[in-house]
């Protein structure tokens, strides 16, 4: 399981990312809205256990470096 840190740490990153997007106007507000909320719904979801898995997974190999 990821642990707190590293999962603030991700949500941190990919906020600014969207961030980012919106602001590059790649990405529009309401665009963004519903990435949030698609975002919010999933976390709901069994698949959020799979992602949190695969995250692990890749974190743990840049561990390795």
């Amino acid at each position: 399981m990821i642990s707190t840190g590293t999962a603030v740490s991700l949500v941190v990153v990919f906020g600014i990312i969207t961030f980012l997007l919106v602001r590059s106007r790649d990405v529009r507000s309401w665009e963004a809205a519903c990435i949030a909320l698609f975002g919010m719904y999933l976390g709901q979801t069994p698949v959020s256990l799979m992602i949190n898995g695969f995250m692990t997974w890749i974190l743990s190999g840049f561990a390795h470096f």
